[in-house]
């Protein structure tokens, strides 16, 4: 009895290590796609392709390629297969500027931002390539939205322009609104702020831009920052220091995170791992970091 109770203990223990080495993270690197693993000794180019996300399940990473053509560029929603990298464009957006994606938790939708009249519209489609729709909010108008980002029950999405985040239903209703500079004193969201949610469901890690002073050499904008934002209490919490230049974070669990930084004597770009007390510098050379699920 006490070996099997021995036997149990450890097929669990190597269940869980081999979850976790199975998790991958996606990233970008000299407009191209590549997947690493946690501890990024293991590093492999997929596609040419900008703004990746790696699925749940980590089989795929859905990304948008970058064409030429007449206009200055053309970019369309693509899946690679991690294993055999396989690239399937989906030809069913009608939009030759489609960008941003994000898989729902159980990886059958995307959710993306494409572009109409000049118009940054958001949309979503079947991870098989069908089934597209326009997500519109009679609400909002037309107003351009950016970085939508699934609910972890998958029955609506976070986005935002540059002054409001939103919550909205799958099919465009407005849930909830909440003005940034409330959220976040001297906050504001760009056209590239990103909004990824937890993986407790309970908060949003935002990157935000703050009208600080600074005194970083060679540096032209404002302060990149991190923020958690609680949908239960509605309270922000800044996640980064002020001398700790970060933008574009994801969470790695409801402890850590990733997210891009660059030495103050440095011009390169990296991905950075944090749990609030530690710092380590994860990959470098690298931006837009997305990570697979921990439970698979």
């Amino acid at each position: 009895m006490k070996r099997l109770a021995l036997l149990f203990c450890l097929l669990c223990v190597t269940t869980g290590l081999t979850s976790a080495a199975d998790r991958r993270i996606a990233f970008e690197r000299d407009n191209a796609v590549y997947t690493a693993n946690l501890e990024a000794t293991v590093v492999r180019k997929l596609a040419d392709g900008v703004t990746p996300a790696i699925s749940p399940d980590a089989s795929r990473v859905v990304f948008a390629t970058v064409e030429k053509s007449e206009t200055p560029y053309t970019r369309r929603i693509a899946i690679v297969e991690t294993t055999s990298g396989k690239v399937t464009i989906l030809k069913d957006i009608p939009s030759d500027n489609s960008s941003q994606p994000s898989w729902s938790p159980n990886s059958e939708w995307i959710a993306f931002v494409f572009t109409t009249n000049g118009v940054f519209r958001l949309g979503k489609i079947k991870s098989d390539g069908t089934g597209f729709k326009l997500i519109r909010s009679t609400t909002l108008n037309d107003r351009s939205l950016y970085s939508p980002s699934w609910s972890r029950d998958g029955a609506s999405f976070f986005c935002h322009d540059t002054t409001n985040l939103y919550r909205l239903a799958l099919d465009g209703s407005l849930l909830a609104q909440w003005k940034i500079e409330q959220i976040v004193p001297n906050g504001a969201m760009s056209v590239d702020g990103r909004i990824d949610v937890s993986p407790d469901g309970q908060r949003l890690l935002l990157s935000v831009e703050m009208d600080e002073e600074h005194t970083r050499k060679g540096w032209d904008g404002p302060v990149p920052a991190l923020w958690s934002f609680d949908l239960t209490t509605q309270h922000a919490v800044r996640l980064t220091s002020q001398n700790l230049f970060a933008w574009d974070g994801c969470w790695l669990d409801d402890a850590n995170i990733l997210f891009l930084s660059q030495r103050t004597d440095g011009k390169q770009v990296s991905i950075y791992r944090t749990n609030g007390t530690t710092l380590k510098r994860l990959i470098e050379d690298a931006r837009r970091p997305s990570v697979s699920k921990a439970d698979r």
